[in-house]
C-alpha cells in the first residue's frame, strides 16, 4: 500500500498570522489533524480543549491534547474550522516529525483516498442518509 503525503496549512483562527505550512501523511486510521506537541508555540495561543488518551499505530497508549479552533487547508479543497491534537512525537530516520491528516478532517471538507491513484479526491455528493 502506497502512502499520500499531502500539503496542508493551519491558522490559528483567532491570530491568523500564526500559520504553518507543513506536508502531512493522511492516515485514515487516525481521527484528528495531529502535530508534534513540539510545533504548538508556532501556532501562537489557543484554547486548550481537552486532555485526551490515544493509542498510536503501533500500539502505544499516549496522552496527548487538543486545542482549537484553527483553519486548516488541506491541498488545494476547501478549508474547514477544527481543532488538533498535540502529542510528545518522535522524529522519523531523516529527522523529522510525520503530521497526520485524519478522517474528521477529511470528512468535513469532504474528501475521499484514491488507494489506486495515491491522492486525494472531491467526494461528488454528500450523503444524508
Amino acid at each position: 500500500m502506497g502512502r499520500i503525503v499531502t500539503q496542508v496549512k493551519i491558522t490559528n483562527f483567532a491570530a491568523p498570522e500564526n500559520t504553518i505550512s507543513i506536508d502531512a501523511l493522511v492516515d485514515t486510521g487516525a481521527s484528528y489533524m495531529t502535530l508534534p506537541i513540539a510545533w504548538k508555540e508556532k501556532l501562537g495561543e489557543l484554547e486548550k480543549l481537552e486532555d485526551v488518551v490515544v493509542e498510536t499505530a503501533t500500539g502505544e497508549i499516549r496522552q496527548a491534547e487538543i486545542y482549537g479552533p484553527v483553519r486548516i487547508r488541506v491541498a488545494n479543497f476547501r478549508e474547514v474550522f477544527d481543532e488538533v491534537l498535540f502529542l510528545d512525537m518522535e522524529t522519523n530516520e531523516e529527522g523529522e516529525y510525520e503530521p497526520l491528516v485524519g478522517y474528521v478532517v477529511l470528512e468535513k471538507i469532504p474528501v475521499a483516498v484514491d488507494m489506486l491513484g495515491h491522492r486525494l479526491v472531491k467526494v461528488r455528493a454528500l450523503d444524508l442518509k
